[in-house]
């Protein structure tokens, strides 16, 4: 294993790879992070709507 992350480590191509590692990690935090927002935002727009309906 530490073989492994010396040659990723030492190459450009595990640069690379470590990069959009990165990159996924940023953008599935904003996804999620998004997705929470607007589920919490529907949840209380129904809520009102069936309240109103009531």
């Amino acid at each position: 294993m530490k073989q492994i992350l010396r040659r990723l480590w030492s190459e450009e191509n595990g640069q690379d790879i470590a990069e959009y590692a990165v990159m996924l990690a940023v953008i599935l935090v904003i996804v999620v992070g998004t997705i929470r927002l607007i589920g919490s935002n529907a949840n209380n727009v129904f809520s009102s709507v069936a309240s109103s309906i009531q």
